[in-house]
């Protein structure tokens, strides 16, 4: 009898309900896995702390990142040309030539134009230096680039010539409207200036690092 036991303890039914067992146990196991997981995503202010922890939990170990002040100088070098603001303009402009003898509607050539176009401003990181950056633990100080413009540009698209008054003795001019260009891009500049667009860049700037230091693990950020 003890033998016919033995073998029912070992026969197909027996070993079906163990891997049926196991596998019931794994999927719990794997449940509960997932919801600590997204327990910690929640929780977590910081992707940075869910990520440490993360990997804590996959390998026992722990992830750092590192950030020391090379390292700090380094990723904001990288940043490169950072735009952070973009001025918009629509302008009417003019630009003419007279005859000093006769009147322009003999010799004149007269020409007006409604320009948009855009100047685009920020800081250049690639001329930070170590010496702008000071990390004290969970504090950094950093001195920022001087914010500065990268480009004016005219919209071709939405650029037009909207009226052309032409002498009765002379030739259309074709270099009068190349200069009425030029003459609006350096008025939107101006403009732009006179509204604070590199204050505004320094600002955005500020505001970008600020963040992107955070995302390091940085509690407080000075800049000089």
């Amino acid at each position: 009898m003890a033998r016919d036991s033995d073998a029912g303890l070992d026969s197909p039914r027996s070993r079906r309900s163990s891997f049926l067992l196991t596998l019931v146990i794994g999927l719990l196991l794997g449940v509960l896995f997932v919801g600590s997981m997204g327990w910690l995503v929640l929780s977590r202010s910081s992707g940075r702390a869910w990520l440490s922890h993360l990997w804590s939990a996959v390998t026992g170990g722990t992830l750092s990142i590192d950030v020391s002040q090379p390292s700090v100088v380094d990723r904001i070098q990288r940043l490169q040309r950072l735009e952070t603001v973009v001025y918009t303009m629509d302008k009417l402009v003019t630009g003419a030539k007279e005859n000093p003898i006769f009147p322009d509607f003999l010799a004149g050539d007269r020409l007006l134009m409604m320009v948009h176009g855009g100047v685009v401003a920020g800081i250049d990181f690639s001329n930070l230096k170590p010496g702008d950056v000071k990390v004290e633990g969970k504090q950094v100080h950093l001195h920022l680039p001087s914010s500065q413009v990268f480009s004016t540009r005219l919209d071709s698209a939405k650029t037009r010539v909207y009226s052309r008054q032409t002498g009765l003795l002379v030739p259309t001019d074709p270099n009068l409207e190349t200069q009425v260009r030029q003459e609006a891009e350096r008025q939107l500049q101006e403009g732009a200036l006179a509204d604070g667009i590199l204050k505004t860049a320094q600002q955005n700037a500020a505001s970008t690092i600020t963040s992107l230091l955070q995302g390091l693990g940085f509690e407080q950020i000075e800049f000089e």
